[in-house]
């Protein structure tokens, strides 16, 4: 019985690499991590290759501290032991046709903006994930927003409410004050605020959406606002109102960017939420042309991704 079930699971993850590797589409994730709650190298390149991922951008963790903003070093590594920039460019280096660097590091530490400009220099294409115990619009931040606009890189911001990137309902303020900075929204406080009545500490909402929540205010205002579909809050966003996402697909379909931020180790099945997130997507896109830009145009676009940066 063990070798029989050994033998369907190899079967299936065959088959399942062998449709990823004959697809004719692209896709971009812009959201994976090394050492993701422990996974090895080796894991995640099977999992990208699964989900029929082409290009996915690595993002750090920063250095370990115990400080305030990671949580007295609960927060390290983004909460889940995710490697620093040094891990993600060893991955670069070793799987150049496949992986992009980001950069990272703890938002007010002394050294932030040296620490990820050293990284930018060598080719980090982002800034991020930026997941720390801080004001969303301090003056810390505010030098990581400078930094972005002067690379002319996005920087990703995960907002958790009370927890990580405080004060998403004033953020508009930074949009205003930096309209060269590309900013990636990404994280609960994101897609809970697709619904006009959320409830701020409810960080994973069920049912129908009431439109005209902040995060769709954001997307369709400011044109420097994007939308990183990865993580269960993502997902959670798409499925709660088939209806709903549908229209909010339709409208933001040049704004949102798929990301898997996904630490399975298999790509496939029902454990795997950034597969998961991909079939939604697929499934509720108003077309095929909003589709292929969701999970590759955009991208594409946001990151300047010439043909040389490509498989």
């Amino acid at each position: 019985m063990t070798n029989r079930r050994q033998f369907i699971l190899q079967a299936g993850a065959f088959c399942t690499l062998t449709q990823a590797a004959e697809t004719a589409e692209p896709v971009i994730d812009i959201h994976q991590h090394t050492n993701y709650h422990g996974r090895s190298d080796e894991h995640l390149v099977a999992h990208q290759r699964a989900m029929g991922v082409t290009t996915t951008i690595l993002l750090p963790g920063g250095r370990p501290a115990n400080v305030p903003s990671t949580h007295n070093g609960k927060s390290n590594g983004l909460a889940a032991r995710v490697g620093p920039n040094s891990d993600a460019l060893r991955v670069v280096e070793a799987y150049p046709k496949e992986f992009l660097l980001g950069a990272n590091e703890i938002t007010d530490a002394d050294d932030a903006v040296k620490s990820i400009e050293e990284y930018l220099k060598k080719g980090a294409v982002i800034i991020g994930e930026q997941k720390f115990g801080v004001e969303s619009d301090s003056p810390q931040s505010q030098k990581l927003y400078e930094l972005a606009a002067a690379y002319k890189v996005p920087i990703l911001l995960h907002f958790q409410h009370k927890t990580y990137n405080f004060g998403y309902d004033r953020f508009y303020k930074m949009l205003e004050k930096y309209p060269n900075t590309h900013f990636i929204g990404h994280a609960q406080t994101v897609w809970a605020n697709i619904d006009k009545a959320h409830d701020w500490n409810n960080l994973y909402p069920k049912g129908k959406v009431t439109p005209g929540g902040l995060t769709e205010r954001y997307l369709a205002d400011y044109p420097n606002f994007w939308a990183d579909m990865s993580a269960g809050s993502g997902l959670n966003a798409l499925n709660r109102d088939e209806d709903f996402t549908r229209g909010f697909l339709d409208r933001h379909q040049d704004k949102i960017l798929y990301g898997s931020d996904c630490a399975d180790h298999f790509g496939r099945g029902p454990a795997c939420q950034g597969a998961g997130t991909i079939a939604a997507i697929r499934k509720m896109c108003p077309n095929k042309s909003a589709e292929r830009k969701i999970l590759f145009e955009n991208s594409r676009k946001l990151f300047n991704l010439t043909a040389d940066k490509l498989p």
